[in-house]
């Protein structure tokens, strides 16, 4: 791999949603003109900074990269509570279009690809799905459907499902961080989970869509990275996911303990070393950005 430069700090960009909602895009790139940008989402309750790390290894190989903060986490202005309340379809109409905006318009001349962790990854799915012309493709890592029944200990799971909403009812918000699941999140958010969860399908409150149709119709490469020991993206859970996209080319590989500088392959464990999943986000990009450039053969 040749060596690329890469500015030490992120840039930072502000972004105004529509709603009146504030947030901060971190942005890092190479040093010259990226070929490929890669908009990514965190999974749930995790600040976008954390992912400075995988972005800054991306960068090293070519690869632009900004991290989505979401709306309640980090640097956001709002934050879950009886007063404020969001669901899948602020961050679906709103938050991804404004921040997917202002990347494009940093590296114009980049293909835009769509990533994500964890239900970061769910989200990357459906807005793909929504809007396929936006994006060149899909990077998941340690993603997959919730469905309950693609899990072992599915019945446990499934009861939390049924728990989230009221419990993010009565306190006005899901306690994330005290029950040790994601973060504070809205009300919303936690009753569209949950209801993926209990019925394996995807559904917004206050959106009339099909998602599962768009999902199937979806045409644009996947590459799902799965880390080995991550009971929270079980083989299963991910090819549910999967599943819903057949007619989405798709790579599906294992990452392995040994390739992460001692860290676990869990859920988590990979961000702290992510130098392995990047080489392969970045090699999976670099061989689609090949194919399309490359020349049309003449017909025989």
């Amino acid at each position: 791999m040749s060596t690329i430069t890469t500015t030490s700090e992120p840039t930072v960009l502000p972004l105004a949603m529509t709603d009146g909602a504030r947030a901060e895009l971190l942005c890092v790139a190479p040093d010259g003109v990226p070929r490929a940008a890669v908009y990514w989402v965190p999974a749930m309750g995790v600040p976008a900074k954390h992912y400075l790390p995988l972005a800054a290894a991306l960068a090293a190989r070519g690869v632009a990269v900004a991290l989505h903060e979401w709306r309640g986490i980090g640097s956001s202005s709002l934050r879950a509570g009886r007063r404020s309340d969001w669901g899948y379809r602020e961050l679906l109409e709103i938050d991804l279009p404004a921040g997917l905006a202002a990347m494009r318009a940093r590296w114009p001349q980049a293909r835009p690809w769509l990533g994500g962790h964890s239900l970061g990854g769910q989200l990357a799915c459906l807005y793909a799905a929504l809007h396929p012309d936006e994006v060149t493709g899909l990077a998941l890592v340690a993603s997959g459907a919730p469905y309950w029944r693609r899990f072992r200990r599915g019945a446990v799971i499934g009861l939390a499902y049924a728990l989230a909403p009221v419990l993010a009812t009565l306190l006005g918000h899901l306690p994330g961080r005290r029950i040790g699941f994601g973060g504070n999140e809205a009300r919303g958010v936690a009753a569209d989970w949950a209801r993926s969860g209990r019925t394996g399908r995807y559904a917004a409150a206050g959106m009339d869509t099909d998602f599962e149709q768009h999902l199937a119709a979806l045409e644009r490469p996947v590459l799902a990275l799965r880390l080995r020991d991550d009971w929270l993206g079980q083989a299963a859970s991910l090819d549910w996911l999967l599943g819903k996209m057949p007619h989405a080319p798709r790579r599906h590989e294992l990452v392995l303990p040994d390739e992460l500088a001692g860290q676990p392959a869990d859920h988590f464990g990979w961000m702290k070393a992510p130098a392995a999943v990047a080489a392969r986000l970045a090699d999976w990009i670099a061989a689609h950005d090949a194919a399309l450039v490359a020349p049309a053969r003449p017909a025989p």
